[in-house]
């Protein structure tokens, strides 16, 4: 028997050894114990659980915070009589391991993400499964509550057929671990019982993962074979990913940038190097001083060409890089592409591109999402980001190409910011005879804000929070 008063921990997983049969397991005990044994095994591994209890389930009580079983009954594990034993290589059988990629609902009971996007706020709280694939994957983002505790989100972006970007957030250890391991474009899920809720800041859909869903990657089913093949041949529509996908792996430690600078220092020694090869690296303190999202009169969102990955001439209906017009596109799509202002103590760095991914990530919603936002939710989304100071990791590396449109007394060197993904390129144009222009390539970008701005979309409320 613990000791009255002292402290008790749990921890529940679920077990399969057939396609049909799986439950619930539960351990209780001391701190020390449970972290322990949590930290034993993960997900899709082979485990032998020894002397176990078993009990008759509360299906009304536990499989409303638990994984639905087919079976009446779960397991009770003792921290004094029970243990749990990671299999080793030898010992794991090849039919269990088979049954990773078996979903434990139907494979055809799903919602599209075109379904859930129509049926809006009918299905909002709803408990239902998902299959999509995997756009994106978020870094982990952690914060403290006003009570001291320590949490953390994930958000992913998932797509199909039907809808090109749908959020889905995980809160827990387990599924954003998970989700770490999942390949962008290239990886397919299966998400039971996550909930569907409507998110009034976004102003769309998104999905939750809670304490019933069960996720499975890359399903051995016929309609999961029929997604990936989809992803698969729809790849290379969009150029900017592989683009943005360079970058991430030419993107070095930022431990290992220490040299900080100035607006100044920057054109400066932009101008000194000028014309040449190697690149260098540093950090700026700075905030965004100019973010016009919420400006009627500002143009935010354009359509790029699916070929070439560049701006659509909405004029002509023509391409200038592929030089066609744009019913010889396979398809256009939408992307965030809009002018900021950088800013510290000795100068601005003017007409900053923000475009593509780093946008939506910067931002915290898709174009989708933007655009359906109200001038009121769009203006409260700017002054989120306007003015706060920000430490920006800069890659300066030298681009030769023809430059167009630039008058010899032009008084801006700075002309134009090109920012992807988590990534913010700078293309500094500089007048010269060669065409030559300096490109710093921000390969890290934090804003300095309080975590309320994070958790209050997702239904936190000041109080709740704690400043990082």
């Amino acid at each position: 028997m613990p000791d009255i008063g002292s402290e008790r921990y749990t921890f529940s997983f679920t077990i399969r050894d057939s396609t049909t049969h799986f439950v619930n397991a539960t351990s209780w005990g001391s701190e020390d114990y449970i972290r322990s044994l949590s930290d034993s095994f993960r997900v899709g591994e082979c485990v032998i659980i020894e002397n176990p209890l078993i009990q008759t389930k509360d299906l009304e009580r536990e499989e409303k915070f638990s994984p639905a079983t087919p079976s009446n009954y779960k397991l009770l594990l003792s921290e004094n009589h029970s243990t749990v034993k990671l299999c080793s290589s030898y010992e794991v059988d090849a039919k269990l391991l088979s049954l990773i990629y078996l979903p434990v609902k139907e494979s055809c009971d799903y919602y599209s993400l075109g379904d859930i996007v129509a049926n809006g706020h009918s299905l909002d709280g709803k408990i239902i499964n998902v299959l999509a694939a995997v756009r994106s994957v978020g870094e982990p983002k952690y914060f403290t509550t006003s009570d001291r505790r320590k949490g953390q989100r994930c958000e992913v972006k998932l797509y199909d057929e039907t809808e090109s970007s749908f959020a889905m957030i995980c809160w827990d250890s387990e599924s954003i671990l998970l989700a770490q391991s999942w390949v962008p474009q290239e990886t397919v899920i299966f998400a039971a019982d996550v909930r569907i809720s409507f998110d009034k800041f976004r102003n769309s859909m998104t999905a939750t993962v809670i304490s019933k869903t069960i996720i499975t990657t890359n399903p051995d089913t016929p309609e999961a074979n029929i997604l990936l093949n989809f992803i698969r041949e729809n790849k290379v529509m969009n150029p900017l990913d592989d683009e943005i996908d360079n970058y991430l792996k030419e993107s070095m430690n930022l431990n290992t940038i220490v040299d900080v600078y100035t607006v100044e220092q920057l054109k400066v020694k932009a101008l000194k190097n000028e014309g040449k090869a190697e690149p260098f690296y540093g950090i700026l303190y700075a905030y965004i001083s100019t973010l016009n999202i919420d400006d009627e009169t500002t143009k935010v969102v354009r359509n790029r060409c699916s070929v070439c990955g560049y701006i659509v001439n909405e004029a002509s209906s023509t391409c200038t890089t592929c030089n066609k017009d744009s019913s010889g596109f396979k398809s256009v799509f939408l992307s965030f592409d809009m002018l900021i202002d950088l800013t510290d103590h000795t100068g601005t760095l003017h007409s900053c591109s923000l475009t593509g991914s780093v946008a939506e990530e910067t931002l915290g919603c898709t174009v989708d999402e933007f655009l359906a936002m109200t001038d009121e939710q769009k203006t409260a989304l700017k002054w989120q980001f306007l003015l706060e100071r920000s430490k920006i990791y800069l890659k300066k590396i030298t681009v030769r190409n023809q430059i167009h449109n630039l008058s010899p007394n032009s008084t801006r060197d700075w002309n134009s910011f090109h920012c992807l993904t988590t990534l913010i390129e700078v293309f500094v144009h500089i007048l010269n005879k060669t065409h030559c222009c300096s490109l710093f390539v921000v390969i890290g970008f934090q804003f300095y804000i309080p975590v309320f701005y994070i958790a209050q979309s997702e239904g936190w409320t000041e109080s709740e929070c704690a400043f990082v």
